[in-house]
Order: structure tokens, then C-alpha cells, then sequence
């Protein structure tokens, strides 16, 4: 904004003073004749100036939303497994997320989630289904950790992170977006329960128990042709919830202030988590199964026992979960809002936040990163959602969750 705002000046100033330079010589001659209506003129020139500049400077934050001051929370990016992979830092790349994406797009807080897929088969008990499970997926999210802090330490100026509720507060009131850690997958933990504490010592305040694949706590919404073990995202998994492993980690989950993110948990999972726990819960990035009838989605008896909870869903920007391929319409902006509408009549308005899945999805092509959320704002405002509503959706329901929790 700072650029913009001295491009702005400079080229309103070079214009005006270009206009005196051209008519130097007859601006001369006038204040010899009327000295005093020069002067008065000259006041004119001056405050036409400012007026310029001010209403130039109206119109890059309305652009931006800080008119609206306007603040994101968004529960789910892949950003940090995507920068373990490839050769880029969080200052600035290529990826859905970096800081100056998340500085134009308002962010108050990113999760940032450390995905670790459970690759090769071994010998766990519960996991007969599995084909695909991790050797080491400890030492993967170690080693995930530990990238995390050391892109917070480059860039302390912004970013801080989230070990207790009243850091976010701290965190805003120093200027700083608060960086919330969150794992993306519970068998990290390989069905220990010192492992999920250790986890919490180092700084992770969210767990998605499972991916898609089975683990020591339970099995996903996601089951795989036997002959050709393509996934089947048409078939929700109703029978196979937690395991009794995965009950006690819920009970320590709630014990240490851990939130549990049920998204790509079974159908029968989501219903053991809503009878087994006493605090609000997360999916972070699901979306309403009645408008996109995908199993990654939630149904309406999901959503509808979400708000009766106090629970909050993710809005998630991966079009395969948002419209059906060959859709009438396939803009985001519109179906996100047909989500958002939806999840609201189901489950009311403190029901729904935001769960982009950046970087763990395809680029959204009317979205594609996280510096147009101030547009998908307005978009919300557009389409009759009030601005106390469209907060409640962009950061103050999943606000409301943390609080709960941490």
C-alpha cells in the first residue's frame, strides 16, 4: 500500500506542477494584474491537489477492504509441506500463500497445516486397509516443525505464532498475523498418546485425525477400487468411525486445549467425534455434500449438529468440492456463496468460517490466491450478506472456536 500510495502523490504532484510549467507565463502576468485573486486561486490548486490524493487514497483501500477493516481467518494451507518440497522461502514465491500475499489479503491469522501422506504399508494394527502408510511420518512432521520455525524467525516483523488464546490478541495489538500450527494427519502420532503431547509442546494446536488413508485412530471418507485403487469420492464411509485409540486421543485432545479437525474423517468418525466430545470442533476445509455431492463435503444433519455445537466448517476453495464438472455455472465466487448460503440456513451463521486448502489444491482460477480475499469479501457483502455477517464468516466464529479451546 505504502508503494502505491507514493506512486499515487508523485504522479498526482508531477501532473500539477507540469500544468504550472506550461502556463507559467500567463499565471505571471495574472498575479501582476490581480495578486490577491492569484492567491486565492493558488488555494484552489492546492487543496485540488489534496483532494485528489484523498480520494485516490479512499479507493486503494476500498480495493484492499481496509475501508471495511476487514480480517481473515483461514483454517487450512499446505504453504510449509509445499515449501519443504521445492526451493522457496514464505517471504515471497510462486505458491498460493506468502506474506505479502497475506498482507494484501488482510490475514489476522493462518493455520498453517503440516500435511504428511501415509505413503507404504507396514504392519499397525487398524490399518488392514491401508495401501499406502509413511515409514516415518514422526520424523516427516519433525522435520515439517522445524521449517515452520525457521520461517517464522525470517520474519518476525510479521508473523508470530499461537501457543495461547490471548497471543492472537497480543499478536494483532503488535501488528504481527498470528501463524497457527496445525497437522494434517493423526497417524504422525503412530497411536501414542506422548507423541500427541509432544506435539503440543512444540506448538501444535490443531490435528486432522486422519487423511485419506486409515490410521492407529481411525478411517477417512475415502475408500479405493480394489482392482484398480483409484479413490472413490462418490461412496462415504458409514461404518468404520474411530478406533478405541482414536477416543482416547479425543479425550487428551480436549484435556491439553488441542482442537480436532474432522475433515476427511469418515461419516461414522464425524458422528464418534460429535458424541464424544464436549467442545466445539472443526472441519477445517469442508464444504455443504447437498450443493457438491462429493464425500469430502459434510451433509446438512453434519452441518445442522455443527451449529447446534458451537462447531465451525471451513469454506474450501478446491473447485472439485465446490461444482460438479460441467456445471452451468462454474465461477467460484458464485458457488462459494451457494455453500455459504446454504451451510447458513442449515446450520446458521456462527457455523461457517473459512478453509482455503491453498497450496494443498490446484490453483482456484477466480481465486488464486490468498491476496483476493478482500474480493471474495465484497462478493459476500454483494450478495446480501450483511457486514457483521461476512466478519462473522471471515474471522469471528472460528475466533469464537479457539477461544473455546485454547
Amino acid at each position: 500500500m505504502k508503494v502505491q500510495m507514493t506512486n499515487i502523490i508523485f504522479r498526482i504532484v508531477f501532473r500539477n506542477c507540469l500544468f504550472l510549467s506550461k502556463n507559467l507565463s500567463f499565471i505571471t502576468k495574472f498575479y501582476l494584474m490581480q495578486p490577491f485573486l492569484s492567491i486565492f486561486f493558488f488555494h484552489i490548486f492546492c487543496y485540488n491537489i489534496f483532494f485528489s490524493i484523498f480520494i485516490h487514497v479512499i479507493i486503494i483501500k476500498k480495493q484492499i477492504g481496509l475501508d471495511k477493516n476487514m480480517k481473515v481467518i483461514d483454517m487450512h494451507c499446505d504453504t510449509i509441506s509445499e515449501l519443504g518440497t521445492q526451493d522457496a522461502v514464505l517471504r515471497k514465491n510462486a505458491l498460493h500463500i506468502d506474506i505479502e500475499k497475506l498482507k494484501r489479503g488482510n490475514y489476522y491469522l493462518q493455520n498453517f497445516a503440516l500435511f504428511v501422506p501415509l505413503q507404504e504399508a507396514d504392519s499397525k494394527p487398524n490399518c488392514e486397509k491401508a495401501k499406502h502408510l509413511a515409514k516415518n511420518p514422526l520424523e516427516e512432521v519433525l522435520f515439517l516443525i522445524d521449517l515452520f520455525y525457521t520461517e517464522l524467525k525470517k520474519n518476525t516483523d510479521i508473523l508470530a505464532p499461537v501457543y495461547k488464546f490471548t497471543d492472537i490478541m497480543n499478536n494483532e495489538k503488535n501488528g504481527k498475523i498470528s501463524a497457527f500450527l496445525t497437522v494434517e494427519e493423526g497417524g504422525v502420532c503412530k497411536g501414542e498418546l506422548a507423541n500427541l503431547r509432544n506435539l503440543y509442546r512444540l506448538g501444535v494446536r490443531m490435528l486432522t485425525l486422519t487423511w485419506n488413508f486409515p490410521n492407529e485412530l481411525g478411517f477417512p471418507n475415502l475408500t479405493f477400487d480394489s482392482a484398480t485403487n483409484i479413490p472413490d469420492f462418490t461412496k462415504p464411509n458409514t461404518t468404520d468411525g474411530l478406533t478405541e485409540k482414536g477416543l482416547e486421543f479425543l479425550d487428551e485432545m480436549e484435556r491439553l486445549g488441542m482442537i480436532i479437525d474432522v475433515s476427511h474423517l469418515s461419516d461414522a468418525g464425524f458422528y464418534d467425534v460429535l458424541h464424544n466430545t464436549k467442545k466445539p470442533f472443526v472441519a477445517s476445509h469442508s464444504n455443504s455434500r447437498a450443493i457438491c455431492p462429493n464425500i469430502r463435503n459434510l451433509t446438512d444433519d453434519m452441518i445442522q449438529s455443527m451449529g447446534n455445537r458451537g462447531c465451525v466448517t471451513g469454506l474450501n476453495f478446491c473447485e472439485d468440492f465446490l461444482f460438479e464438472k460441467n456445471s452451468a455455472t462454474e465461477n467460484s465466487y458464485d458457488w462459494i456463496l451457494y455453500h455459504a448460503k446454504h451451510i447458513v440456513d442449515i446450520g446458521g451463521i456462527e457455523c461457517l468460517g473459512l478453509g482455503s486448502d491453498f497450496d494443498g489444491i490446484p490453483t482456484n482460477h477466480d481465486i488464486p490466491n490468498a491476496s483476493f480475499m478482500p474480493t471474495l469479501y465484497d462478493s459476500f457483502l454483494k450478495a446480501g450478506f450483511s457486514s457483521s455477517q461476512t466478519d462473522k464468516i471471515f474471522y469471528e466464529n472460528v475466533l469464537r472456536v479457539y477461544k473455546d479451546n485454547l
